[in-house]
């Protein structure tokens, strides 16, 4: 018996994923496939990571198959020098946009381990690198543009150029799979640590291609190795990988919320709670002067794919609205190949700003910041502009897919569907 395998004919077609274990003799003619991240692969990679000292970028979804986290694979294997944390720290456990700062170290190992989600910045420094040959990537992204993970991984292959450093990424899967970008790219001037580079909001790679996307389009110097995923194709969700989901961090609890995030997060520039403080964050939208059941009709008479809205009722208890009754409506995802995140969100967000005016609001300039929280979200001012979900949807459409097009020279898993 294997666990977490999915079954493909002899035509290469997927058929279907099993997340329980399943007999390898299941039928004559058809080939048993378990998906494999980088980190599980590594076997005939040694000459990467042999008399180099690693300095691994990872986190508390930086793990194998089964759970063992990838930086204490690597130092039994070779020389770990540094560990190094993004935002939500190593264990995941910090909330959202709060500075991690450096020290302490592994409590088994005595590895130094340097935040890269400070109150001073988010980028390497030359004394974090001096015992260190080549950088290791291993966190588990969502595929979502403003997720930070992937702007660390940039960081990282800038640095790299800087001091003279090599990049190894470990690549896993993209949860939204590589079949589909949404969203417009960033513009230059609504840059941010939640916009790095022009990237569409749902932008369809995984972190070793976007590392190579990256690496030739900016004609970065550094050496760049990445070892890939096996067994993976474009058009697979996380769900049907057969893949353990671990939380990347507090407010990720799950797949089908990594799903609504590339447009419910988009809630998160607004006045509007997208459901952090409850147990269904990012598919919970809602405040206390939205009338529920006629939000819930409004947007089901849209009969937008994949999704059923549900009138709702939640009570924050932190973030926006906290100890607040709020209205609104909780998200059901039924169909996730065809569901369209940053539709639905446009939706959604502009049927509750029409229709409540006086109440909705965009979020202003935090103090110290130059920019509005919804502009570094989309990359540019276009919701703010924009009077119609339709008019920002057709802008976004037209910037997806020239980004699709372009990125497909640096496809590591086939073609689209």
């Amino acid at each position: 018996m294997q666990p977490n395998a999915f079954i493909v004919n002899k035509f290469g077609n997927n058929i279907s994923c099993f997340s329980r274990s399943v007999d390898k003799n299941f039928q004559s003619g058809y080939t048993l496939c378990m998906v494999l991240n980088g980190i599980d692969a590594i076997d005939g990679f040694d000459s990467l990571f042999a008399r180099k000292k690693l300095g691994v970028i990872t986190s508390v979804s930086g793990v194998n198959r089964d759970f063992v986290p990838s930086w204490k694979i690597l130092a039994e294997r070779y020389t770990v020098g540094a560990l190094f944390a993004p935002e939500h720290g190593l264990f995941g456990c910090e909330e959202a946009g709060a500075p991690v700062e450096s020290g302490g170290s592994q409590s088994a190992s005595g590895i130094p381990v340097y935040s890269l989600y400070r109150k001073d910045g988010q980028d390497f420094e030359r004394s974090m690198l001096e015992h260190v040959d080549a950088l290791v990537y291993d966190i588990q992204d969502v595929g979502t543009r403003f997720y930070t993970y992937i702007s660390t991984m940039i960081c990282a292959l800038k640095a790299a150029c800087r001091y003279g450093k090599e990049v190894i990424i470990l690549d896993r899967v993209n949860p939204l799979g590589g079949f589909k970008a949404e969203g417009a790219l960033v513009q230059k001037e609504y840059e941010s640590f939640v916009g790095m580079y022009p990237l569409p909001i749902r932008y369809a790679l995984t972190a070793g291609e976007l590392a190579r996307f990256v690496h030739e389009n900016e004609a970065m110097s550094c050496a760049l190795h990445t070892v890939p995923v096996k067994n993976w194709t474009r058009g697979m969700l996380f769900n049907e990988t057969g893949l353990p989901w671990v939380p990347p961090s507090p407010n990720m609890p799950g797949f089908e919320c990594a799903l609504l995030y590339p447009g419910i997060g988009l809630f998160e520039g607004t006045n509007i709670s997208e459901g952090r403080g409850t147990a269904s964050p990012f598919s919970t939208v809602g405040a206390p002067f939205i009338d529920a059941e006629k939000l819930a009709d409004a947007m089901n008479a849209k009969k937008l794919p994949g999704v059923h809205f549900m009138s709702a009722r939640f009570t924050p208890v932190s973030s926006k609205h906290s100890g607040a009754l709020c209205r609104g409506v909780r998200l059901f995802i039924t169909d996730c190949k065809t569901f369209e995140p940053v539709k639905t969100g446009l939706e959604l967000l502009f049927t509750i700003k029409n229709e409540y005016p006086e109440d909705f609001a965009f979020l202003p300039v935090p103090e110290g910041a130059k920019l509005m929280p919804v502009d570094r979200l989309a990359g540019s001012s276009i919701l703010r502009r924009a009077s119609s979900a339709r008019e920002v949807a057709a802008v976004f459409e037209k910037e997806a897919d020239a980004f699709f097009k372009r990125a497909k020279k640096f496809f590591m898993y086939g073609d689209a569907l």
